[in-house]
């Protein structure tokens, strides 16, 4: 998976210009005249909502307006989703998303919306990669291991995740079919309950994200196998990639972006970007990504509407070709 734009490659705005503080810039505008709103489509307390609010506080005090997270849960974030999409591509209602977003299309084929073309891309802001982990009752030490485990017994390897259709799910899925193997799918009710059953022995492996899988792996209760992403994470910097060991494109891991809905025009766009861009960069935001684990990224407009587009038709990919159904 690419990751975009990484915080700190681009440091000055376009055309050489160091970039104004956020607050320094001119206040008044008309999509400002009423409160802005950033729907998160999860419960309160994850990854997704941690950011938003982060995010909504440096804005409402650049901007001095109320900008307010609503959480809309349900449906695999696709409730959320459908209010943004319908709402009025005025700047007033935002979308702070993740993964989940185009992996949905693929698992639930009547959704109301169109996940690229009804929304508009503003700003990819944080990213980590999953992590291949598997107990270390199996004596497997690294890929190559692995891999002739799983060769030697087609399907022996059992693998956990956070349930069908989630990202760990389509991650080992996604594995599977770039590795040649055949690996056994154990689906639990979230994250928590398929680490438990990992670090229990009860299955032998899984793709958890890195904020899950890193502290067990330094404390030697999971051994970590690979790391799903281009390049090495920093948290565990002599973890390989499946890249370097041979099997690119097998790449996977959560991004945190902001949508907004379609139509958008192009000055609004520039400004939503710009102004977002600032606020993620703000010491206090970046020090809240990388405390929870995260990268920070800067992947405007175009490359990230880009990315959309690609990620949406390769896990449709990836749920076709292991003919993934949801429960």
């Amino acid at each position: 998976m690419s990751r975009g734009r990484r915080a700190g490659d681009t440091p000055r705005a376009a055309g050489g210009r160091a970039r104004r503080p956020l607050a320094a810039r001119a206040q008044p505008a008309s999509w400002l005249d009423r409160p802005v709103r950033i729907v998160v489509p999860y419960a309160p307390g994850g990854p997704t909502d941690i950011l938003a609010r982060s995010l909504a506080a440096a804005l409402g005090e650049a901007w001095r307006q109320p900008v307010v997270v609503e959480n809309r849960p349900g449906a695999g974030s696709a409730i959320g989703t459908e209010v943004v999409a319908r709402a009025a591509p005025d700047g007033t209602t935002l979308l702070f998303s993740a993964t989940a977003h185009v992996m949905n299309p693929a698992l639930m084929p009547h959704l109301p919306f169109d996940a690229v073309h009804d929304f508009t891309a503003i700003l990819n802001c944080a990213f980590h990669p999953m992590l291949l982990v598997v107990h270390p009752s199996t004596g497997i030490t690294d890929l190559p291991g692995f891999i002739a485990a799983a060769k030697a017994r087609p399907g022996g390897l059992t693998m956990g995740s956070a349930g069908v259709g989630n990202a760990s799910h389509l991650a080992m899925a996604l594995f599977a079919s770039v590795a040649g193997i055949e690996l056994t799918h154990v689906p639990f009710s979230g994250a928590a309950p398929a680490q438990a059953a990992v670090l229990a022995g009860q299955v032998q492996g899984g793709f958890f994200n890195s904020t899950v899988a890193v502290p067990q792996i330094r404390d030697g209760r999971l051994r970590g196998i690979a790391v799903a992403d281009a390049r090495r994470w920093r948290e565990v910097p002599d973890l390989p990639t499946l890249a370097e060991l041979g099997y690119p494109g097998a790449e996977a891991g959560s991004w945190y972006g902001v949508l907004a809905p379609a139509r958008l025009p192009p000055t609004l766009i520039a400004r939503l970007h710009a102004d977002i861009l600032a606020a993620m960069r703000r010491p206090a935001v970046r020090e809240r990504v990388i405390a929870a684990g995260l990268d920070p990224l800067e992947t405007g407009p175009a490359e990230f509407q880009a990315q959309l587009a690609a990620e949406v038709e390769k896990w449709g990919r990836v749920v076709k070709a292991a003919g993934i159904k949801p429960d």
